[in-house]
């Protein structure tokens, strides 16, 4: 049998239409067919190559880590060098007070420790989270998710959720004193990129700040420079309680984490002890790679570039039947009238060798979000791919 075929017979699908695309190499912003076809990811794996496939630098961090060691004890145990670095490193990036770091193995994982955390530490149940949020597909996160068709098929799941209206002032009214927390992607990703204002999200602090609820800021999509800063909540002024981050985080790698203050962070310690446990959280090469991912932001200046590379392709993307762009810096959704109109044209895309997609709760939207290292000329390579994708 050959891979496909194994693909199909052996792999759970999860549906009856897989892309079935099959890759042999990945380097920079192209993937690589054993036919030697390439494609443009448009995508970075669904926000994941943020720093592109195969960076140099983060492979021979990896390599590096190899040559120590992998898997040793489970999370917060024994001292691992690549672990404390890491740690270190992202706290360097935040305000204060966030400087504790919980390491995780993905966006879901570390949806589910933040709400374990914010119910520990302020002894209420009620969560608050926004219609058409995407969380994550655990049970927890699938709890706060805002699409009732993902998750009707698997109900009874976590009790005291309710949702409000991403982006309106009048309904942070229903934060309450009774609240743990309110959970809000930065940046609304599956539902097509929408992009709070200024004034809704100083007024979102206030309101937990006024009830002791804590604010939990998802940037699993957003963090790691997708939006022009390190952090989406950058461009709002504000800040977080507990911050989730994953992702682009890795480099490539499976990565998360959940980040807040040691204060808030210290009742995992106790009564139980042990408040949540992780077998392969941080793992050695993961955070070696993450390491490596932020030195190469930062060194490359990549959140420097964003702004000038979303103008470039919103010139670019100039055609009758794209009805709309909604951006904030490399996260971009381009509308069209339908998914009628839409899969068509993603289909043809990935013919003309560009990877793109559509959003779970904004099927007439395509989704951009490359590698933050794409070039100007591959971004014009990638927009003429589309236009004459667009029939």
């Amino acid at each position: 049998m050959n891979n496909r075929q194994l693909f199909l017979s052996h792999l759970a699908q999860t549906t009856d239409f897989p892309l079935m695309i099959e890759i042999e190499k990945a380097e920079g912003v192209f993937l690589y067919g054993p036919d030697g076809k390439s494609y443009l990811d448009l995508i970075s794996g669904i926000g994941v190559s943020n720093v592109g496939h195969r960076h140099p630098h983060i492979l021979a961090a990896i390599q590096e880590q190899l040559d120590k060691y992998l898997h040793l004890m489970v999370y917060g145990e024994y001292v691992q060098q690549p672990q404390a670095l890491l740690a270190a490193a992202l706290v360097k990036t935040l305000p204060h007070p966030l400087d504790n770091v919980y390491l995780v193995n993905s966006g879901s994982e570390a949806v589910e420790g933040a709400l374990k955390l914010a119910k520990r530490y302020t002894n209420r149940r009620e969560i608050i989270s926004c219609v058409n949020a995407y969380h994550g597909s655990s049970h927890g996160a699938l709890s706060v998710g805002g699409n009732e068709i993902f998750k009707r098929a698997y109900r009874p799941l976590l009790p005291g959720i309710s949702h409000i209206e991403y982006g309106e002032l009048e309904h942070l009214e229903n934060i309450t004193a009774d609240t743990a927390a309110v959970i809000i992607e930065t940046i609304q990703g599956e539902a097509g990129i929408r992009v709070g204002s200024k004034t809704y999200f100083k007024a979102l602090r206030q309101r937990c700040t006024e009830t002791d609820a804590l604010l939990i800021l998802d940037e699993i999509q957003a963090g790691f420079g997708r939006t022009g800063k390190f952090w989406a909540f950058e461009h709002f002024d504000i800040q977080p309680d507990i911050l989730v981050c994953a992702k682009g985080m890795g480099g490539g790698m499976p990565i998360g984490a959940f980040i807040s203050s040691r204060e808030i962070m210290s009742v995992l310690k106790n009564n139980p002890l042990l408040g949540h446990i992780t077998t392969f959280g941080g793992h050695p090469v993961s955070a070696a790679a993450s390491l490596a991912t932020i030195q190469v932001i930062h060194e490359e200046k990549l959140t420097a570039q964003v702004a000038q590379k979303a103008l470039l392709f919103r010139e670019l993307l100039d055609h009758p039947k794209i009805t709309g762009i909604r951006n904030k810096g490399l996260m971009m959704a381009l509308s069209f009238d339908s998914f009628e109109v839409l899969k068509p044209i993603i289909d043809r895309c990935i013919v003309n060798g560009v990877i793109t997609d559509w959003f779970l709760f904004c099927d007439n939207a395509m989704r951009i979000a490359p590698p933050l290292t794409i070039s100007e000329e591959e971004i014009r390579l990638a927009c003429s791919r589309i236009i004459a994708s667009i029939h």
